[in-house]
């Protein structure tokens, strides 16, 4: 499992294969895995419980619902920034594992002990997750994208952005747009997670019985 998570790691999930996991511990054939697991799908649970093993979970809810909530979703997004291979696949397989679904547990105690029913409380905390998973995925992506189209230096992504204010400029009805790309200008991604995260977590408080 170390191993397939190392190839996650360095590959992404698209470079996750058995042949790959079996090179990297050594003179293996991918069947010879197949003695430890039954099947790929069975390594992909084993690496998302572990991965999600490394987000802290407290034992019960401390007494202020939002700083659980909160802290959660960082350790969740720290997590997620060592293997960006996690928001890809943890969709597809159920979330069986023992430290997933502890932390759902956990998730749902602390809203239900502010008054929510458990149905409630499952759907918010699935909308705190899709922002956690949501924005690991983008931020993946445009890395990736970022790489394949040599936009990696501050210069060579600023000239990108001229070349895409000038096409604006040229229709010339696109004049917030355009102003914006003139002097490109916001919060860093992780300022604007923690924004979501805080508009999230005040419109569940305002539904809070």
């Amino acid at each position: 499992m170390v191993a397939a998570i190392a190839v996650a790691d360095e590959s992404g999930a698209a470079g996750l294969t058995m042949k790959a996991v079996a090179a990297r511990l050594g003179p293996y054939s991918p069947m010879a895995l197949y003695r430890y697991v039954h099947s790929k799908e069975g390594l992909v649970d084993l690496m998302l419980d572990a991965a999600a093993a490394e987000v802290p979970v407290p034992t019960e809810p401390g007494s202020d619902w939002r700083v659980d909530l909160r802290t959660l979703a960082v350790d969740t997004r720290g997590m997620i920034k060592r293997h960006g291979w996690y928001p890809v696949l943890i969709h597809t397989r159920p979330p069986a594992g023992p430290h997933l679904m502890r932390r759902t547990e956990f998730m749902l105690s602390v809203l239900v002990d502010r008054g929510l029913t458990v149905p409630d409380a499952m759907t918010y905390a699935a909308l705190v997750d899709r922002h956690i998973l949501g924005s690991g995925l983008q931020e993946a992506q445009e890395a990736r994208t970022l790489r394949s189209q040599g936009l990696e230096s501050p210069e060579a992504f600023l000239a990108a952005i001229a070349t895409v204010h000038d096409l604006a400029a040229a229709r010339g009805d696109l004049p917030h747009l355009t102003g914006w790309l003139a002097r490109p200008s916001g919060p860093t991604v992780d300022e604007q997670f923690d924004l979501g995260l805080d508009m999230l977590l005040d419109g569940i408080a305002a539904r809070l019985p």
